[in-house]
């Protein structure tokens, strides 16, 4: 009984907070081997356990658990968002999309979605923190900090190469999901056939 928009939202945000579970250690040693001088990940990995055990492998996991939340919320929910003002532009909310108008939703979808960067830039930190040794701090008190420090600019600091991520993740995961459900449905008309036309190609 909801609209697509928002089942796309809710449905994004909930999948988003179940990858905290593998995203959080994945990105912790991601962080470990770019900062670290120790260059052998089964390294990190066993001086983290010895250390810290489990709950070692998840500093900034309030971050990556608001990035992830709002990450897949964001491209699922502003995708389809899109993809419905397409549909009423061409006067029928039931329309199929081209795949050429499909990639377009994507690449907007994905776009937005960055909106969400302050909590990347929080996870960095608190994952450098923690591999510094230093004292945990929380996600809203780092925010504070490097506002403090580097004003809203150094809130977003490396958006630009994270809209490049965001845009090719929407594309596959999102439109890409699209078109192959729409072809396994039979609309072969307005998705799958779109090949013979070169103008529905996505570039």
């Amino acid at each position: 009984g909801v609209s697509s928009t928002t089942a796309g939202f809710v449905g994004g945000a909930g999948g988003g907070v179940a990858q905290t579970v593998v995203m959080g250690p994945c990105t912790y040693l991601v962080t470990a081997m770019v900062l670290g001088k120790e260059q052998s990940v089964w390294g990190i990995m066993r001086r983290t356990w010895a250390s810290k055990g489990l709950l070692g492998f998840y500093p900034g996991g309030s971050a990556i658990a608001a990035r992830q939340a709002s990450n897949w919320a964001s491209r699922v929910g502003f995708t389809e968002a899109v993809r419905t003002k397409m549909k009423a532009a061409h006067g029928d909310p039931t329309r199929r999309l081209s795949i050429h108008e499909e990639c377009w939703a994507g690449i907007i979808g994905g776009v937005l979605s960055c909106w969400n960067h302050p909590f990347e830039v929080a996870r960095i930190e608190m994952q450098a923190r923690a591999l510094s040794g230093e004292p945990a701090v929380g996600m809203i008190a780092v925010l504070r900090q490097v506002h403090a420090e580097s004003g809203v600019g150094g809130l977003f600091q490396g958006l630009i190469p994270r809209m490049g991520t965001n845009v090719w993740l929407t594309l596959f995961l999102v439109s890409g999901a699209n078109i192959v459900k729409q072809c396994r449905e039979g609309s072969t008309e307005a998705i799958c056939t779109a090949s013979a036309n070169p103008q529905h190609h996505c570039a």
